[in-house]
């Protein structure tokens, strides 16, 4: 591989973490990974200043070699060229309608063809794929459970963001069945009690006498979900990720069955990277293009 060392960047809603990798061995250089908070509220040229200090840092250890960056960015955003369109939603106000790429490629003197963005939620995926759960897997589905519901396909070396979030599913949207706040009503519908995620029900012995059910429940919508999404094209992996994987035991077991019976044998697996997977996967994302 021709550049052994890319620079991987996550952009969150209030900070910012970047971070060396080994594209030969396909690890985050030990000592290089940075996470820095970021004054959302800022100016352009707070913002950029903010970044590219964190990226330099994470540099360091090959000061002037390291070619290549890649970002995992939060939408609206138009990737191919470095446009940001996020406006009202309380971050990076000042970026809007502002050509980032160019920005970043004068401040740290990086060509900016060597400068890739990608969806942050396709990202989860593709640094699964990098150096996860799916490595070396060529057609991958992937879905964060969390919050909300992230959802996303690999196929011919690219992760996109499948944004199936707000798919109709059963009496409203997939998102409110297959996220925490589904947990959070359901659990309350059950048992009376009012708790405030999926840990906190773990946690609260008076409702473990409901466990089976609600995950069972969860099991099931799941199920039917992933059925209808992968049922016309299976793809060799399919890996949950997000918060709500970290149960994964209380629920894997019953999906699974559940999707054999729907004639798909495909055992999901939990992802293996945690939070640091959009690095990976905005780093990882350059082992699939040919740019000099």
């Amino acid at each position: 591989m021709k550049d052994f060392y890319v620079a991987g960047v996550d952009i969150g809603g209030t900070h910012i973490t970047a971070a060396l990798v080994n594209m030969e061995e396909k690890k985050i250089v030990e000592g290089y990974c940075i996470r820095k908070t970021i004054d959302a509220q800022g100016t352009a040229s707070e913002i950029i200043n903010a970044w590219c200090e964190a990226i330099e840092t994470a540099m360091q250890f090959r000061p002037g070699k390291v070619r290549k960056i890649g970002f995992a960015m939060p939408g609206p955003f138009d990737y191919g060229n470095g446009i940001s369109y996020i406006t009202q939603q309380n971050k990076y106000e000042s970026l809007y309608r502002i050509n980032v790429k160019q920005l970043i490629s004068d401040r740290l003197q990086v060509d900016a063809k060597h400068i890739r963005f990608m969806n942050d939620a396709a990202c989860f995926l593709q640094g699964e794929v990098f150096s996860g759960a799916a490595c070396g897997c060529k057609t991958v589905f992937g879905l964060t459970l969390g919050t909300g519901l992230g959802t996303a396909r690999f196929s011919n070396g690219v992760a996109e963001d499948a944004n199936l979030w707000c798919s109709p599913f059963r009496e409203s949207i997939a998102e409110d069945y297959l996220s925490t706040r589904w947990f959070i009503k359901r659990c309350h519908e059950l048992t009376g009690v009012q708790l405030n995620g999926v840990k906190d029900i773990l946690q609260h012995t008076p409702v473990a006498y409901c466990l089976q059910q609600l995950f069972g429940e969860f099991a099931d919508n799941l199920a039917v979900f992933i059925t209808s999404i992968v049922s016309s094209g299976l793809p060799e992996k399919i890996v949950i990720g997000g918060n709500i994987a970290l149960a994964h035991h209380y629920f894997f077991p019953r999906l699974e069955q559940n999707l054999c019976h729907a004639g798909i044998y495909i055992k999901p697996v939990k992802a293996l990277l945690g939070e640091i997977a959009s690095v990976y996967g905005a780093a990882g994302s350059w082992s699939f293009i040919n740019v000099d």
